[in-house]
């Protein structure tokens, strides 16, 4: 297994070698995170590197003149790749080879692929007995749609029923951000490795993990599912104009800013604040609505009252009314205001790389802290293929039988 080197503090996974045949976004996003937490993470990628480098970010709505790609460096930092043609005789035997010196074998191939290049649970247990083995896809290793691919936007975000209650009631379904739901199933992913790795350690034996965008996405709304399951129906889509009460909406300032109320329970004390914040301290005391039901009754009538309210001042100056009243309350936020976000830079939320190339650049760093250990970004993503020779020379393949396998095309 690999041995972390130098002098340093401790980080969680040291020692821990992670072998990820994955591409695109959530299963290397989740091993981005293990190598953040000191793991030795290994990425198989196919000759040409993982479908993903080729993507242009651009096409997220960046006219932005890009030196290298934001995204792949975000969930591959801190990683090793070698490349390894599976569909050449020797490429799935190699991988095997190289699975039975890992902790963590994870893999995003759906089913059939799997079976194919026989690189199954039951055949990296075969070659490691205490592996633990990720398995993720869109919908599963098992069931109808076993071997059907799922980005996010299908398996996560439409599939999972989140899409269908977002917008307004007659309005179509609005469209996630890419990545969204493949940075979210990450945590899960991290979380059942996590899991798995202290049961082979309770147990010494081999564990399979695995998880799925779909389950994913329901768990995100599972709120929603849980009444759903017990009721059997479906929940309507909450409109702006007519949501559960007016102390839970969004509301437009005078400057074009988006305000959100979070008061999930108005009473006793939130209704009566925000009713003082924004000059209207009689309607606390209002029989109409100074109780919960007639609040819920009037939703859409005190809606209207105080959409043109909030009109009438710009964002800074509510912020400042919100907060004497001890509101919960957050301005809808653009990307740029949350990178610059002074909370989240106190946090230390960001992180610097210095890229080979291009230079320093910012990113995320570790969602979470683990206070007093050697957690966060280690590095930039490698090239496609570029710690290729260096780990095979790890497994003892050099030589002859380094040659060959170049020859056969094995290694692109």
């Amino acid at each position: 297994m690999f041995e972390s080197k130098g002098a340093r503090m401790s980080a969680p996974l040291d020692g821990i070698r992670i072998v990820e045949v994955a591409n695109w976004l959530a299963a290397p996003a989740a091993t981005a995170l293990m190598a953040d937490l000191g793991a030795d993470v290994i990425k198989v990628e196919p000759p040409g590197g993982d479908a993903f480098r080729a993507f242009p970010i651009q096409a997220l709505g960046y006219p932005y003149p890009f030196q290298f790609n934001p995204a792949i460096e975000l969930d591959n930092r801190g990683k090793r790749s070698v490349t390894i043609d599976l569909d050449k005789p020797g490429g799935p035997e190699l991988v095997k080879q190289l699975a039975s010196t890992a902790d963590v074998f994870l893999t995003n191939l759906i089913q059939r692929r799997r079976v194919r290049f026989g690189l199954t649970f039951e055949d990296i247990r075969a070659v490691n007995p205490k592996v633990v083995y990720a398995s993720f896809s869109g919908y599963g290793a098992h069931g109808p749609d076993q071997d059907r691919p799922g980005y996010d936007y299908a398996a996560f975000w439409a599939r999972s029923g989140i899409m269908g209650l977002l917008g307004e009631p007659d309005a179509p379904p609005p469209l996630c951000r890419g990545a969204q739901g493949d940075h979210s199933t990450s945590l899960n992913i991290l979380a059942g490795v996590l899991a798995a790795l202290l049961q082979r350690e309770r147990t010494g034996e081999a564990q399979h993990m695995e998880t799925t965008l779909q389950a994913s996405g329901m768990w995100t709304i599972a709120g929603d599912y849980s009444a759903a399951l017990v009721a059997r129906m479906d929940p309507p889509r909450i409109s702006r104009h007519a949501p559960t009460h007016p102390a839970w909406n969004s509301y437009l300032c005078a400057d074009g800013r988006w305000v959100l109320f979070v008061h999930t329970q108005p009473f006793p004390f939130y209704w009566g604040a925000i009713c003082r914040a924004i000059g209207k301290p009689e309607w606390a005391d209002d029989e109409r609505w100074n109780a919960l039901p007639g609040l819920l009754a009037h939703s859409a009538q005190l809606t209207a009252m105080i959409e043109p309210i909030i009109a009438e001042r710009p964002l800074a100056d509510w912020a400042a009314r919100f907060d004497a009243e001890g509101l919960i309350w957050s301005p809808v936020s653009t990307v740029t205001e949350g990178v610059n976000d002074p909370q989240a830079r106190e946090m230390g939320w960001f992180t610097t790389i210095d890229h080979p190339t291009a230079g320093p650049f910012e990113t995320l760093d570790t969602p979470f802290k683990l206070y007093g250990t050697d957690t966060g970004a280690r590095g930039p993503a490698p090239a496609a293929g570029q710690h290729t020779f260096d780990v095979l020379a790890e497994l003892g393949i050099e030589g002859e039988a380094l040659d060959r396998l170049a020859v056969n095309g094995v290694l692109g």
